[in-house]
């Protein structure tokens, strides 16, 4: 279908342009949200009849967005929730989230202009684009935490789930370094301290014998059949 931009529409074109697109994206959208009109000979007349009023106006508007722009663009807003230890949240940050954040912080959004590809899955600090006229995009960061403190080392730069991996892997290392067991063995692997020393065999016991006990779990004492 051919229609005429009373708007900038993305990448389809600017106010006046007449261009293509798929029948059901006009008559569901831009149709009744009055971004667009059918691109007809009346239409047409109409439109250049009241194109100055209609940029004139959409010039007014974008003025009014970019003062607003620039109080809202660079806000952070901290979301508390809830989260495995992986940082998965227990739920999701969505649109209504994001507006709530906003308007907490004297900021008037709707939700029609927050544009979030998807929810939020998991803590950290997100980019969230506020579309406040169709040519003037603001961003403004959501930063999900669990906790206050969690929240304020991210507002600092801090990866936490980095940091948290980091953490875990020094744990690892740490305990394995007081047990002195190498923790890049395999599974079944036998420590190479046991080869060296030698395993003590019970009389008539082969070696190859005490070391699968030794390394054998616990309850394991059948024998397979036809052993």
């Amino acid at each position: 279908m051919d229609i005429i931009l009373l708007e900038r529409i993305g990448n389809l074109g600017s106010i006046g342009d007449v261009v293509t697109v798929k029948d059901g994206y006009a008559r569901n959208f831009l149709l009744p949200q009055k971004k667009a009109l059918r691109a007809n000979a009346a239409n047409k007349k109409v439109f250049e009849a009241n194109r100055e009023r209609l940029e004139k106006e959409n010039a007014e508007r974008r003025g009014e967005a970019e003062k607003a722009g620039e109080k809202i663009a660079g806000a952070e807003i901290v979301l508390i929730r809830a989260s495995s230890n992986a940082g998965q949240l227990y739920g999701s940050v969505n649109v209504r989230d994001i507006v709530a954040g906003l308007e907490a912080q004297g900021h008037e959004v709707d939700k029609k202009q927050v544009v979030m590809g998807s929810p939020i899955k998991t803590i950290g600090m997100h980019d969230v684009t506020v579309a406040l006229h169709p040519e003037v995009h603001v961003t403004v960061k959501a930063n999900v935490a669990r906790s206050d403190d969690e929240a304020e080392l991210q507002s600092q730069g801090v990866d936490v789930l980095a940091q948290m991996f980091e953490d875990e892997q020094r744990e690892i290392e740490e305990a394995a370094s007081e047990n002195k067991i190498d923790p890049n063995l395999e599974p079944g692997e036998i420590p190479a301290e046991l080869l060296e020393d030698g395993v003590s065999t019970p009389e008539g016991e082969t070696t190859r014998e005490a070391l699968i006990e030794a390394t054998a779990p616990e309850g394991d004492d059948e024998t397979p059949a036809g052993e």
